[in-house]
């Protein structure tokens, strides 16, 4: 038997099978502000080394050469990080939340898709770190009683977020199961 999901708060507006849970792509995408909370975070990981490699080439002049060789190998490669890989994780990371279930799926090489059913779900978190404050984003993070940890789903508006976690709440607290 199929239903339809009803859309509460921009939130479920998927297909399910009641009681069956299976592995599929997830359809929903992050919100578009998350390629340049990315881009931020690869600009800070890769320009505090070239950073410091610059300030210490300019001031030991005799290695000047050897510092800023490799600042700038570390420029280009940060440049090309920075313009590429934010793009290719928006199109890879996905999830969705039907009524049975948590779907994620995220990575680079290695692509893991996770689902968590409702009856497993123990604990739903949000998280807002200082950059993500910046791009009014958040993490919703889904604890069950897995050995593999929370499934966590990065870069979703700050409001959905907050909306999906309250969601979630209410539907594993109805779920019959001890989420064990």
């Amino acid at each position: 038997m199929r239903s339809h999901c009803k859309r509460s708060s921009g939130v479920i507006s998927v297909e399910a099978e009641r009681g069956k849970v299976r592995l599929r792509p997830p359809r929903n995408a992050l919100d578009q502000r998350v390629v340049g909370w990315w881009r931020l975070q690869g600009t800070l990981f890769w320009g505090a080394p070239v950073l410091v490699l610059v300030v210490l080439g300019l001031l030991i002049t005799p290695a000047r050469f050897w510092l800023l060789t490799p600042a700038a190998v570390f420029a280009v490669l940060g440049l090309v990080w920075v313009i590429a890989m934010p793009l290719w994780w928006f199109q890879v990371h996905r999830w969705e939340v039907t009524e049975t279930a948590v779907y994620a799926r995220s990575g680079f090489f290695w692509q893991e898709w996770r689902v968590a059913p409702m009856s497993r779900i123990q604990t739903v978190d949000t998280l807002r770190g200082p950059l993500q404050q910046l791009f009014k984003l958040a993490t919703v993070t889904v604890t069950t009683a897995s050995a593999r940890g929370a499934v966590k789903i990065r870069g979703l508006d700050h409001e959905l977020a907050a909306s999906l976690a309250e969601q979630l709440t209410e539907t594993t607290q109805a779920t019959p199961g001890d989420a064990t």
